[in-house]
């Protein structure tokens, strides 16, 4: 099993508005990355993400889960695109932000911190793990 990172900006879509939809969650819609688009080409049902506030908090906030393989984008008509559906699991215990992240050795080498605009990435299984105990959350 993959575990993944997607990032939202909270005053467009935050962790709130995912876990107010329930369990129908919610198309991760409008990515318009190859490499984030690949990357959710690569999820499997069940799939566990952490759900990350960009520009404003810059902070992994909850844990999402894939409930929809990848699937074409409802908001454009080009074919190239495509996303996923998540849905809220849980809120971590307390959010971790990017700077504590870096200054954790052994995630230096994860895509948030060599990489931190890309939209949807993969994350290690070490470095799901640390982060989980950083967020007060059981891996």
């Amino acid at each position: 099993m993959a575990f993944w990172l997607l990032k939202s900006e909270p005053d467009v879509f935050s962790w709130d508005d995912l876990v107010a939809r329930g369990a129908a969650g919610e198309e991760w819609d409008g990515v318009r990355n190859y490499q984030a688009r690949n990357n959710m080409r690569a999820m499997r049902l069940g799939e566990k993400g952490f759900f990350y506030h960009s520009r404003s908090g810059l902070e992994i906030v909850g844990i999402l889960e894939i409930s929809a393989l990848a699937h074409p984008d409802s908001t454009t008509d080009d074919p190239r695109w495509e996303c996923v559906d998540v849905r809220a699991v849980r809120p971590l215990a307390r959010p971790v932000t990017l700077d504590e992240i870096k200054t954790v050795p052994e995630l230096a080498e994860m895509v948030l911190v060599r990489n931190s605009r890309l939209s949807v990435q993969p994350v290690r299984d070490a470095e799901w793990r640390i982060i989980c105990e950083m967020g007060g959350v059981a891996p």
